[in-house]
Formats: C-alpha cells, structure tokens, sequence
C-alpha cells in the first residue's frame, strides 16, 4: 500500500487472498493460468514440477501474490533477457467497478483483440479494475546457473564495463551494478545454462573484463533489490549477505524506483551522491543493465524531500523518471510519480472508460487518476 500516492480515500478494503488456484498448466504450450492471489513461491513450486517457471524475480517471492507483482508492475534483473511483466503476461480476467468481468488475451501467446488489457492493468495499482485472473508465458528451467561478479573503479569504469558486457556474444541472463556509498560498485552477472556451458561463458567474461578484480559470487547477490526494502521497511530479518545498503539510525527512510538510459547510469548515480552529500543524507542503490534502478536513503524527513527534488529535476532533464515507492511518514508531502508528460490525458480517459465513477484507488495513479 506504500506504492503510489495515498488514496484519496478508502471506504472497503478488498483482499484477493483466497483466490489463489493455479487455474490450468498448460506446459507443453508453455502456458499457465493462476488467481491472482496465489504467491510467486506457489505458483513457482507448482510450475518446477513440470520443470518450467515464470521468469519474473519480483521482491519477497513468499509474499507476493500474482495480482500484487501485476498491479505494481514489479520485476527484476531477469528482464534483462525475457522481458517485462507486460512481456510475459498474455491474457488477465478483470473485475470492473459495477461488477461487470471482462476478459482479454488468452492461452496463446500471440492474441490482439479490443484493448490490451494485460497491458493496461499491468502497474496501474488496481485503479481500472479487481484483476482475479491472469495468463503467463512461461520458459524452461536452467539446468544450471552461476554468478560471476567484479569490482570497478568507479561508477564511470562500472557503466563501461556493463556496456561492454552487453555489447558482447555472452549469453548472460541478468546483470547489475550495485553502488554502496564509499565502496567500489560491483558487476554481476548471472548466466544460465548446462554446466559446460556457464563455465565457458564465466572464461569468456574473464577475458572481456581483462584486468578487473573477478570472482564467483554466489545466487544471493540477486537479493540486493531486497535487501535495500527490508532495510527501508524495517525488516531486517530478511536481509540476507547481499545487503547493498549498511543499517543507519537515521530519523527516517525513502525508497525510489528510477528509470533512464543504460549510458546515463553513471551521471545519474553521481547526481545522487551529490544531491545526498549536500543533503546529509545516506544512500546505496542497485541499477540492472537496462537502467532501471532502485535507490535507497536515509536520513531526516526534510532532507530526504530536498535530495528527491534535486534528483528527480535531474533525471527528468535525461528524460528519464524517479517514482517514489517508500517514504516516511513524517516526510512533507511529496508526490510520488512526479511529471507524467504528454500522456495524462490519454490516461485520465482510460480511467474514465474503466471507472467513470473514480470507484477504485482514487487519487494513487499518475495525475491523482
């Protein structure tokens, strides 16, 4: 519920929680069709049986349910290579606000008719509709996987170095670069194929990086998402060796969510630690190859507004965005989305088709939509 700006007001609460049947496996369409509030670890236990996943690695697996990961298009560093939660999910059943259910997509992974609701609903925070169906596409398990992970510099080494990686041949699944205020970044990359075939890519890598400290890391280095959450959030429990971000005793914490171009990541993360340095604030972040990143910060509620101000004014000149997902309650008031650009108006009229009545999350979506 911290995503998004605070609803305008909440007269019912609706849980989906018991609606979690994984509805139809189609495993040799490579297909699945699950209730919404099933978790990514059930869905995911039911689908290893037949050897197959859905290649989304979105915060707390344990927790989250289909219908959350959707509404809050969360995923992480394997979109690199299988895209987004907008790729993946093909057809959603939805439940519009005078209860009528409307259907879209369906279990072929090519189908175009009407609007595109899986599309559509997919990271809109449940303001179009009650999602209570969804369809995937789905992909082979890897036989085997590895990390392999390097030091940089710099943030401007750290930048070349991952375009470098991905300018190459190697057939690597995820990568990330993982900033830690006063510590080198680090490079990870994750491949996934037969064992043969990971250590050959791991020997390739090694020569691409020439010089640069390289080491086999192990599988909880994709947790530094995580790790900067449950820091934020206060759940220390779950942070595991990973963690990209050192506990502080600060008055108060922020998380951010901030989209740009993958040759902007170094002159973004330099803005960062000069918004924060001059702001007194602390701060580590984890960026994915295709520059989506997320940041943390610590510090006192006013000065945590000031250095989200100065960065989200620098990002957007890079036309990029920063969308706050975490604040403290006693930060002044700060909206979370920040410029919606030329496309307000397409999605105010979205809203009013969907719910005219303005039923469902008002005032949580871009625009107070």
């Amino acid at each position: 519920m911290a995503w998004g700006n605070p609803p305008q007001r909440g007269n019912v609460i609706l849980s989906t929680a018991r609606f979690s049947a994984v509805v139809e496996l189609a495993h040799s369409d490579l297909t699945v069709t699950v209730e919404t509030g099933c978790t990514l670890k059930q869905l995911a236990e039911t689908l290893a049986k037949e050897n197959q996943r859905l290649a989304l690695d979105s915060l707390w697996p344990s927790r989250a349910t289909i219908g959350g990961i959707l509404s809050t298009n969360d995923s992480g560093a394997l979109r690199l290579r299988f895209g987004s939660l907008r790729d993946l999910v093909i057809g959603v059943t939805l439940a519009l606000p005078d209860g009528t259910l409307a259907k879209s997509g369906g279990k072929v992974v090519k189908n175009v008719a009407g609007y595109d609701l899986p599309k559509l609903v997919t990271g809109a925070l449940g303001t179009l509709g009650v999602i209570t169906q969804a369809t995937f596409r789905l992909h082979p398990m890897p036989k085997e996987s590895r990390t392999v992970s390097c030091l940089a510099r710099d943030a401007c080494e750290a930048q070349r170095l991952a375009l470098e990686i991905q300018d190459s041949k190697l057939a690597h699944s995820a990568l990330q670069i993982r900033f830690i205020e006063s510590m080198p970044p680090q490079i990870d990359v994750l491949f996934e194929a037969t064992e043969a075939g990971c250590a050959a890519q791991a020997e390739q890598l090694k020569t691409i990086l020439a010089a640069a400290n390289v080491i086999d890391s192990g599988p909880a280095v994709w947790k530094a998402r995580q790790d900067l959450y449950s820091e934020a959030t206060g759940n220390l429990a779950e942070m595991g060796r990973s963690s990209a971000a050192p506990v502080h005793d600060l008055s108060g914490t922020a998380i951010a969510k901030i989209s740009v171009l993958p040759t902007q990541i170094a002159e973004t993360y330099e803005a960062l630690a000069k918004n924060a340095g001059s702001s007194q604030v602390r701060f580590s972040a984890v960026f994915y190859a295709i520059g989506i990143g997320t940041i943390y910060l610590a510090g006192a509620p006013n000065d945590l507004t000031a250095a989200l101000k100065n960065l989200r004014g620098k990002i957007e000149q890079l036309g990029g965005s920063l969308v706050i997902s975490r604040r403290p309650d006693a930060m002044p008031q700060l909206d979370a989305w920040g410029s919606a650009g030329d496309a307000l108006s397409l999605m105010r009229a979205v809203k009013q088709q969907f719910d005219p009545k303005s039923t469902l999350n008002p005032g949580r979506f871009v625009g107070d939509i």
